[in-house]
Order: structure tokens, then sequence, then C-alpha cells
């Protein structure tokens, strides 16, 4: 096994807001419940954009230098003395989050619950825009052959939009409607789709947007800047409404027309956070219609799911990624994400210029 001790890497690190430079740190060697990662893609995140551009989400301030990205894939390339089911040459997918395995939350199996838990990218933890990461192997899912590492890096939202339609109990006979046509509201759509469910519509205000939620398989979709979403959603339902709203926007425009569109006895998911953490929403209507309210932070027990769904082709992955950027643009290529959104729906950054 080649020795990577003493070596070192090249690091992304944000300096400050809509700030990147780069770093030569040392390549981290593996505990013994650790694999060493060559980090082959990492998708551009929302949540990567909101610290560029802003430095913090909520109470996560950003104190540079700090490397953001925590979507990732790559090959293994050095194993603890622990490690039995992965292997040098072995290619993963990267599970973000180590959990402290002891709480109530962690023990119950509602690990993503868990109040200790260091998430890649997530302040004061570091990412993984960087050419090598150790993780938990317990973390690392191997991919098989026929699921590329940029897949591999997008099973971390596809897992979002999986834990979304688990919530919402999504299956076949059903209508759904998903509020926003982003990386999350289409990994939602793709999720629900893979779960049975053949009338899936979308909402969005960009049109490219809903283009693409065409293109991978939307029943309909409906431009709210032109429509009255409600109305139409109604009319596709034959008056009744959806059976299930995945609300993925964050705003409260959406939260309500979901809750206006939804059929008496539905249920509404609520994926999307609001840039000021607050909403107000139409109560009455929602207790009127008993409607029921389920909420989404991260995910648990996905990923061997959601790498299975896209191994035996119920969904392409390769199809939600609009710009691909190599590591060495990545300064531009989160500006261009910033400031092009109407265009780029989701990027992924290929780190290792040789896959």
């Amino acid at each position: 096994m080649e020795s990577y001790a003493g070596k070192t890497m090249k690091v992304s690190i944000m300096t400050g807001i809509r700030k990147l430079g780069w770093d030569e740190r040392p390549i981290p060697q593996p505990q013994a419940d650790e694999v060493l990662v060559k980090i082959e893609y990492v998708g551009v995140c929302g949540s990567d954009l909101h610290y560029y551009e802003s430095g913090a989400i909520g109470d996560y301030i950003v104190k540079p230098p700090f490397v953001l990205g925590h979507e990732a894939a790559g090959t293994v390339v050095q194993v603890g003395k622990d490690v039995t089911h992965l292997k040098v040459g072995d290619r993963v997918a990267l599970e973000p989050g180590r959990t402290c395995g002891k709480c109530i939350f962690c023990r119950t199996g509602r690990y993503n619950l868990c109040p200790d838990v260091q998430f890649f990218a997530t302040p004061p933890v570091d990412g993984v825009f960087q050419e090598y990461a150790v993780h938990e192997a317990k973390l690392c899912f191997k991919l098989p052959d026929n699921v590329s590492s940029m897949e591999g890096a997008l099973i971390e939202p596809l897992a979002v939009g999986f834990h979304a339609a688990n919530q919402g109990r999504a299956h076949v006979g059903q209508s759904v409607v998903v509020f926003g046509a982003g990386c999350i509201g289409l990994m939602s759509m793709l999720a629900v789709k893979a779960m049975g469910v053949s009338n899936v519509y979308v909402v969005d205000v960009m049109q490219n947007r809903l283009d693409k939620a065409l293109a991978l398989g939307a029943k309909g979709v409906i431009n709210g800047m032109e429509q009255d979403v409600v109305a139409e959603l109604r009319r596709l339902t034959d008056g009744l409404g959806v059976d299930l709203a995945i609300e993925t926007a964050g705003t409260e425009i959406t939260t309500n027309q979901a809750i206006d569109a939804t059929i008496k006895g539905g249920t509404i998911v609520l994926v999307g956070y609001s840039k000021s953490g607050m909403v107000n929403i139409k109560a009455s209507n929602a207790l009127n219609n008993e409607l029921t309210f389920k909420t989404v932070f991260r995910y648990r027990h996905i990923y061997p799911m959601a790498i299975d769904a896209v191994a035996s082709g119920a969904i392409d992955l390769k199809g939600v990624v609009t710009d691909v950027f190599d590591f060495d643009e990545l300064p531009e290529a989160l500006e261009k994400c910033v400031t092009n959104k109407a265009e780029i729906v989701k990027a992924a950054i290929r780190v290792d210029k040789n896959v």
C-alpha cells in the first residue's frame, strides 16, 4: 500500500465573502476505522453558495480559512487497519456527517438528528474541496462499476430527495407536486418517480429549470410567474388537489400554495429553508383540511438505496448536472453559480482531471 505520509495536497480555502484562495496541506492519514480517499468529484451545493455569498447560514458562521464542499466521491487509496469492507481501488460515495453513535437519536436510528454531528463544510468543520480526504469507512459506500464518480458525488443531494419522498410516504397512484426545480427539487422529483409515482408536477419561476424537470420526466410543469399555480394544480387533479406536496423552494408563497393545492387529508413535506427562517402560513386552511406536515433534515439510512436506484437505471443523475468545472476553476465556478442561477441548475467540480 502506497504511503502518503509527508506528502501534500491542494486545498481550496474560503478567505472571505466571495473570496477563494489555495493552500498546500499535508495529506491526512487514516485512523484504524477510516479510509483515505482521493477525491474525484464534488458537487456544488446551495449551502456552499450561501456560505460563499454571505459567510453564514443561521448560527453557522464561517471563520476563514474555511474549506467548502460536502458532496463527494472518489477512490480509496489507503485503508485503516480495522477496515474490512473496503480496499484500495474501491470507488466510494462519502456520506458527509460523522455522528456520535451514543445519543438517543443515534441509538434509535435517527442519526441525522444527532446534536454532535460533524458535517463536512458546516462550520467549524472543513469540507472536501481538496484532493484527498479521510473519512469513517462506514460512511463510505462502494459504487458499482456502472455508477460514475460524478454520479457518486450526487448521491448526497439524491439522499435528501429520497428522505423527502420517504417522509411523504410516496407511492404508486399518488399525484405529487414539487415546489422548486433547483437541485433538491429535481432530486425529490426523481425520488418519487423511482418510488412509483407517475403523476409528478413541478413548479418554479425559471423556465430553464422547468425545462430540465420535463427532460428528467416530470408529467407537467407550472411557471409560477405566468400561471395560477393553485388553480392549475386543482385542474390537473379534477379539483381535488395533489396527494403530496414537497416544498423545496423555501418561500412563503410556495408554502401557502402547497397548503391550498393539497387534497383534504393530504401531506406536505417541508424541505426548503427560508432566508429569514420564518414563514407565515395559512394555518386555518391547513386545519380545515386536516393536512399533515412533515419536515426534512438531511437524511438517514439512504445511501445504499440511492446508489442502487442509480445503478439499476431507475434514476438518471447525469441529467441533473448542467455544468462541470475543473478544480483549478473553482473560484470562477462558484462565482458563476452565484451570478447565473437561472442557467446553472447543478454544477460539479472535477477534482481529479484523470477521471
